[in-house]
């Protein structure tokens, strides 16, 4: 059981600031951060203070989630690794894993903050409920520097060279040509090793870089994710869930016209708009595996969205729940995001893991949280700064999606324009 207090702070943006200051000093950390999108439940979530958790790999992984929701019937923060596949289809991964994170991990928060327009609301577990007033006054009270307001230069590797990509990409293009797969988004990564970072200080500054609609911070121990996601994977809403692929992109100019024409560009390109059809037709059929039958609508097609570094191509699909679907039916269904796989997603996945170079881990996974009443919101991470601090390891990873018209020149530049904020 939960104490609630709802209070309006004077000026909320500083509030939030201090919030996210104040959590560092927690193992485990999710704040959510929604930058004013309008189709978020919440302007900002903030959940810190494991009471319960549970970490898993990929093996019954789903069950183990879906019976620890069952068990706890709270809100619940964390994340499914891209790697939970292999507990839903016959795959493996066996690259390169530098950042090790568990395949899943979830906790229940003893202290959860929820923000809207100028309200917070405080939900604490009752045996720290006393603590509200008293942690509300240290993060009033805290004071918050401007005085380091410089950008620390990490010195990145590729993990494969320029030409390697190249020869890759044009691997899945025969794929393509051969009748395996319509389309694969295929990733490479970008490291730094013996790296010290700045984990809070970092998110901030990518934050305020971006802006992006689901952005969000995780700590659990040593391992952080830092997100500057603008995709959702998947949101319900009592009976009603939603799934919102990106799959086209182009940079942003300072030239409005120049900005203007690029997204035009954007808005009518039509290897852009087959991509982005291909995946809500998977996400139609995944979708359609645990809905109501013809309940499965496409709300938005292609739409353009636009953020601070690039404009995206996003659809829109719904679909109404079967009566008593639980959570492991529906990731099940959906798991992962097909934008992060391609078409057919089995096939994609394993070509993926043959010509990929780094075991995806948390990338291409998602983060987000489940409430005591069953519904939930997950992000897909992409546009992430993954940390290990022990190993002092710092990942990157970037992507696009391969069809028979891709030109892999223009993959390598699409990948080096969504890394450009990271």
């Amino acid at each position: 059981m939960r104490t609630s207090y709802t209070f309006s702070p004077q000026d909320i943006e500083v509030f939030k600031h201090k919030l996210f200051h104040w959590s560092a000093q927690f193992n485990d950390i999710v704040w959510l951060n929604s930058n004013q999108d309008l189709n978020a439940d919440y302007d900002a979530v903030l959940a810190v203070d494991a009471f319960t958790a549970i970490q898993t790999d990929y093996t019954k992984a789903l069950d183990a989630l879906d019976e620890y929701q069952h068990q706890t019937q709270d809100w619940i923060f964390g994340y499914l690794g891209y790697d939970i596949k292999n507990g839903i289809e016959n795959l493996n991964s066996k690259n390169d894993d530098n950042l090790r994170f568990p395949d899943l991990y979830f906790f229940q928060p003893q202290k959860l903050f929820l923000i809207k327009g100028k309200n917070v609301e405080c939900h604490y577990l009752n045996m720290v409920a006393e603590e509200i007033k008293d942690d509300l006054k240290t993060i009033g009270d805290q004071y918050l520097s401007t005085a380091d307001n410089t950008f620390h230069q990490i010195d990145l590797k590729s993990k494969i060279s320029k030409q390697t990509y190249l020869s890759k990409v044009r691997e899945v293009i025969k794929h393509i040509q051969r009748g395996d797969i319509y389309e694969m988004n295929f990733c490479q990564e970008f490291y730094a090793e013996k790296h010290d970072l700045n984990p809070h200080q970092c998110f901030q500054d990518l934050n305020d870089i971006s802006r992006p609609p689901f952005a969000c911070f995780f700590k659990h121990e040593h391992l952080y994710a830092l997100g500057a996601s603008p995709e959702r994977f998947l949101k319900k809403s009592g009976k009603k869930i939603i799934s919102q692929p990106i799959k086209g992109t182009a940079r942003r100019h300072s030239d409005t016209e120049v900005d203007k024409n690029y997204k035009l560009k954007l808005q009518q390109d039509p290897k852009e708009i087959a991509e982005n059809v291909m995946i809500v037709d998977l996400v139609r059929n995944d979708l359609s595996k645990i809905a109501v039958k013809n309940s499965v609508e496409v709300e938005e097609l292609c739409k353009i969205y636009s953020y601070r570094q690039v404009h995206q191509m996003i659809s829109t699909i719904s679909a109404e729940l079967k009566t008593e679907t639980n959570l492991k039916e529906i990731l099940k269904a959906t798991f992962p995001m097909g934008s992060m796989t391609g078409a057919p997603k089995v096939s994609a996945m394993q070509i993926i893991e043959e010509l990929e170079s780094t075991k995806r881990g948390l990338y291409s996974g998602c983060i987000g949280y489940i409430t005591p009443y069953f519904d939930f919101d997950f992000n897909v991470v992409i546009r992430s700064i993954l940390h290990n601090v022990l190993k002092q390891y710092t990942s990157l990873m970037v992507g696009s999606a391969i069809t028979h018209k891709s030109i892999p020149e223009n993959e390598y530049e699409e990948c080096l324009v969504k890394a450009k904020a990271l």
